[in-house]
């Protein structure tokens, strides 16, 4: 008899086990708390490497496909000083593929392909050493158990206090989101800016970064540090009222892309004070930058936080994590990539485990086997990545550029 499986989150994570897991012939229950897969916007781009996002891609069997739709000239990379001067200009070659750019919601629908998503499904808890199994409960008043639950449910996961007590702390550092959309039409000269993939701007404790997705959308990220609660503090728009995410907090989780932006009868009053705000914030940048903030659209404040850097808990028989759930860390270019890994290398190991008719103990062993090895690189990357948030967000913005150029091929 196969193991009942239950993986809480439909995101990176959770569908790159499942996906695996159907190539294997292994249905798993995966619960998602959006109540469709249209929900909330799918978000930007994200670059997928040879070693992690790809790799998982090809344990899916799918990597094929995703060279289909990604775009390898969006690995294009300027980087300028605050008075508009380019100092870097990287350009990747016609057959480069080390980390290709997909949007997010392509990726997405590449992993839901055949899988069977249980849209609506909020888990609350999730109880292991429960009679029948591992219990998990849902907003929706249901109960279920199973053999193993598996949380890829992010940052402020539901599924981690079964294993573990750790919470996301602040970085020091928040990002504030906006979009341009049909630039090459509406904007050209921003289009130029922006090139085939990104423009970075770093001055003194903020930068500012451009990123294109495909279909003339284009992503701007205002970084800088200041208070977690800056955007109720007396230098901001008193007035704001920003959607919040499921603990009352504007939703907190920097790789979600839920819409936080004002809302209500003064929603353009409210846009534009957080659009003045941001620009007193970059005040005395080039013009051209700073027409990336007056030309957004809507304003999604996304605080940063991670999890201690060597994330690792007491082994719980039937429950673990993947992803940001297990390791959240700065978005740096990481954290999708090792979910997506994560969640293929998890499937392959129990896929490859002892068949029906075999012990509990069997996949709780394979399990614990897999905690160890996603301890090891995930603790690895997290101390890369919060070493590069250091420096990208930097007193010296010298610092964001030495470290382009020691990453740079």
């Amino acid at each position: 008899m196969r193991p009942r499986i239950a993986v809480v989150g439909s995101g990176p994570a959770g569908l790159a086990f499942a996906r695996v897991m159907h190539r294997h012939g292994h249905p798993v229950t995966v619960l998602e708390r959006d109540a469709s897969r249209d929900a909330r916007p799918p978000g930007g781009t994200l670059d997928l490497h040879e070693g992690l996002g790809q790799l998982a891609l090809k344990k899916a069997g799918l990597l094929a496909r995703f060279r289909a739709l990604s775009r390898p000239e969006g690995q294009a990379m300027r980087i300028l000083d605050t008075d508009g001067t380019v100092l870097r200009d990287w350009r990747p070659r016609p057959d480069e593929q080390a980390n290709p750019e997909i949007d997010r919601g392509q990726l997405r629908d590449l992993l839901l392909g055949p899988l069977d998503v249980q849209w609506g499904r909020a888990v609350t808890k999730v109880v292991p050493d429960s009679p029948g199994g591992v219990l998990v409960h849902c907003a929706d008043g249901r109960q279920e158990s199973y053999d193993l639950v598996i949380g890829a449910d992010g940052g402020w996961s539901r599924v981690r206090a079964a294993v573990s007590t750790a919470t996301p702390q602040y970085t020091g550092v928040t990002t504030v989101e906006t979009s341009l959309d049909d630039i090459d039409t509406r904007h050209p000269g921003l289009a130029r800016l922006v090139g085939d993939g990104s423009v970075a701007v770093y001055g003194v404790n903020r930068a500012l970064v451009a990123q294109r997705s495909s279909g003339g959308h284009v992503k701007v990220y205002a970084r800088f540090r200041g208070p977690e609660d800056w955007h109720t503090g007396p230098d901001w728009h008193t007035g704001l009222d920003w959607h919040t995410g499921p603990d009352g907090h504007a939703d907190r989780d920097q790789h979600a892309d839920r819409d936080l932006s004002p809302t209500g009868a003064g929603k353009q009053a409210e846009t534009e004070a957080v659009r003045s705000s941001l620009l007193a914030q970059f005040d005395g940048w080039a013009a051209p930058v700073l027409d990336l903030l007056r030309h957004g659209t809507a304003f999604v404040p996304r605080p940063l936080y991670v999890l201690p850097v060597a994330h690792t808990w007491t082994h719980v028989p039937g429950v673990t994590l993947l992803g940001d759930a297990a390791h959240l860390m700065p978005p740096l270019g990481a954290g999708a990539n090792l979910a997506m890994l994560d969640g293929a290398e998890l499937a392959e190991s129990i896929a490859a485990a002892p068949g029906p008719g075999s012990g509990p103990g069997d996949l709780d062993r394979t399990v614990r086997a897999f905690e160890e090895k996603m301890w090891a690189r995930a603790g690895k990357w997290a101390s890369i990545t919060t070493a590069g948030l250091e420096r990208l967000v930097s007193p010296d913005p010298s610092q964001a550029l030495a470290l382009f150029d020691e990453v740079q091929p």
